[in-house]
């Protein structure tokens, strides 16, 4: 979210009457690469580049891709193979044993619908959404690479019967799709991904230990709310970064925010009745993820009140408290406590264990079956342009 975010403050300040630009998107990653699908990257044809599609070893030669790509008003699809070490373009031997698709698209400031004013819009809605992208079409279609469909929360805009059920499998699992369809008298390849919004973070308490954790989380691009019922604490100079700073009493805390299945509350008052108090209302709503600083027998002892109070929570309500809050990384310090809790908290999102990558079988990141990407490769032949380099 936070590289979108830096690629439309950058694109923003090109100015078009001098400069054209492109857009260069990870659309296929066979093996092991730095970056996955989605990844982005603006160019400018001034040298200028936002955003990333490696580990810095690709962006130069996209660059000069992305130069032709302005000047032919065409969008292409660069394939990298970076599994031989011994055979690569720019002399280096990164091993990452990968072959990366980029699909690198010139950017028309004055189409409403170009693939930043798409990213432009996601931005300022904060929606999930699924974006299928035209990659490549053979034969007799009336459909162009470039071409764009939509599937958000609220509907889809114009989205093809035959591409209807990929999208919304994409919707639901996250994971995206580079796909082979027949349509028409020709076939079309079709890179299909989900963008989201990020994470919602929502501090209870304005102490001094929740700056680092509201500058951590802000630096990652998550949305950051601070909160309190004491307005002494909700200095705004104290919370800069923060996207809201909100004055709210402990017993209508809810009032004024807006809790969604990307929402984490995270109670660091130091008090332990307003703790209590926001937790009771917490609990009854379906924020998935609360986390509590402090000892677990301050947790305890709020169940016993709530059941001295005839106020009965079930075991997977509770279950949702995470208390202590954070990850066992020996922090101390407020910053190192605001790493460990940031850190538990992406790791909640995204199903993670949060172990060593040492002792993880396995790809650190999924990765097709060889019958699957065997299948895709032969049935897509995207050969626009195959360079052997190493990411």
């Amino acid at each position: 979210m936070k590289e979108i975010s830096r690629i439309l403050e950058v694109y923003e300040q090109v100015d078009f009457t001098q400069r054209k630009a492109a857009l260069a998107t990870v659309v296929w990653v066979e093996g092991s690469s730095y970056r996955r699908p989605g990844a982005r990257m603006l160019i400018t044809d001034d040298g200028r580049w936002e955003g990333a599609i490696s580990g810095g070893c690709l962006e130069g030669d996209a660059l000069r891709k992305a130069r032709q790509v302005m000047l032919d008003g065409q969008p292409i699809v660069v394939t990298y193979d970076t599994m031989d070490d011994d055979a690569n373009t720019f002399g280096v031997g990164l091993g990452c044993n990968g072959i990366i698709d980029v699909l690198i698209e010139p950017i028309n400031p004055g189409n409403p619908e170009n693939p930043v004013a798409l990213l432009r819009e996601f931005v300022d809605k904060r929606d999930v959404r699924v974006l299928a992208t035209i990659l490549k079409s053979d034969g007799q279609t009336s459909f162009k690479p470039g071409d764009r469909f939509v599937q958000s929360e609220t509907g889809r805009q114009m989205v093809p019967d035959w591409l209807q059920d990929d999208m919304l499998a994409v919707f639901s699992t996250g994971k995206p799709l580079t796909q082979s369809y027949s349509v028409e008298s020709g076939t079309l390849d079709v890179f299909i991904e989900r963008v989201d919004p990020g994470i919602e973070l929502i501090i209870f308490g304005a102490g001094y230990d929740v700056i680092p954790v509201a500058k951590l989380a802000r630096e990652l691009g998550w949305q950051v709310t601070v909160t309190d019922d004491c307005v002494a604490h909700l200095a705004p100079k104290r919370f800069p970064v923060a996207t809201c700073v909100l004055y709210a009493d402990r017993t209508a805390v809810l009032d004024q925010l807006t809790i969604t299945d990307r929402t984490a509350a995270v109670l660091m008052s130091h008090n332990f009745n307003y703790d209590r108090a926001v937790l009771q209302t917490l609990l009854a709503t379906d924020v998935p993820y609360i986390g509590m600083l402090g000892p677990r027998k301050r947790f305890d002892k709020m169940q016993i009140e709530f059941e001295k109070d005839d106020c009965f929570f079930t075991d997977d309500q509770l279950s949702r408290v995470h208390a202590p809050i954070g990850l066992d990384i020996g922090a101390e310090a407020p910053d190192e406590i605001a790493l460990a809790i940031v850190a538990e908290i992406k790791a909640f999102f995204t199903n993670r264990s949060a172990g060593f990558l040492k002792e993880k079988t396995g790809p650190i990141h999924e990765r097709l079956t060889d019958a699957h990407s065997a299948s895709r490769r032969q049935a897509s032949a995207i050969d626009t342009d195959t360079l052997n380099v190493n990411s």
